[in-house]
């Protein structure tokens, strides 16, 4: 048997540049990126994925590893991958806002510990909604749509030089805005409830100056925080679920895959 060089780079290419692609993904996609999560944990995903989902997909371009268009390949692959995971991970970031507008509004924004998505620190509050959030991620089957996704886009856009363009980053900019009004329509309730709170004891600090406001006013607007999130936890996670939807039907418009 004789294989020729051209028929051993066309069988590492089928394999190599899906895996790039994949391995950008995972490293920043939610729950599959999260520092918590072990590099080898990550890198076992990376070669599962590529196993099961290679032989699905059309014959990649064959291209001499040596190459500068190997290495722009790798680039668009790179590229792709990351667009499509940190596209996805913006949800959460409106998340952690509305956890930190609601934590600086009833007194919480001094408690601060480390984010198990990103890394860094971010209010108790916004952890509580963040774990909420993972939890309506994964019950939505969101890492699996995000998966259907990936694939979808080997289609639309295959291995090669093409890739996403100005108008398709143009409009994963305009949708970074729904950070800061996902952010807000989590918040809003619980904003609106506290402000009235705050109200009251502006009134009763002019109506009886001798009163000690900041040791009453502190731990009932706590307690009231508190009370607020519990309430209004039911009318959030439609709310995070609807900004799940959104977020895969933008992806699913940037790739073409309609």
């Amino acid at each position: 048997m004789i294989i020729s060089s051209a028929e051993i780079t066309a069988f590492i290419g089928a394999w190599l540049w899906p895996l790039f692609r994949i391995a950008a993904l995972v490293m920043v996609a939610p729950v599959f990126g999260a520092r918590t999560v072990p590099v080898r944990a990550r890198l076992v995903i990376t070669v599962a994925l590529t196993m099961i989902i290679v032989p699905m997909l059309p014959p990649a371009p064959v291209v001499d590893f040596t190459s500068p268009l190997a290495f722009l390949i790798i680039i668009q692959q790179i590229l792709i991958g990351i667009v499509i995971g940190f596209t996805a991970q913006m949800v959460f970031s409106a998340v952690i806002t509305g956890g930190q507008v609601i934590a600086m509004q009833m007194g919480l924004g001094f408690s601060l510990m480390v984010d198990p998505q990103n890394g860094a620190q971010a209010p108790v509050l916004s952890q509580f909604y963040v774990l909420m959030a993972i939890l309506v991620y994964l019950a939505l089957d969101g890492h699996l749509v995000l998966i259907q996704i990936l694939v979808d886009s080997f289609r639309t856009m295959p291995v090669g030089l093409d890739g996403f363009s100005g108008d398709h980053f143009r409009t994963i900019v305009n949708w970074g805005s729904q950070i800061f009004a996902g952010g807000l329509g989590i918040a809003l309730p619980a904003i609106a409830s506290l402000l009235v709170v705050n109200i009251a004891f502006g009134i009763m600090t002019r109506a009886a100056p001798q009163l000690n406001i900041f040791a009453i006013g502190f731990p009932v607007t706590m307690i009231m925080g508190f009370a607020l999130v519990l309430v209004t936890l039911p009318s959030v996670l439609p709310r995070m679920g609807g900004l799940f939807n959104d977020v895969y039907q933008l992806l699913r418009n940037v790739t073409g895959g309609g």
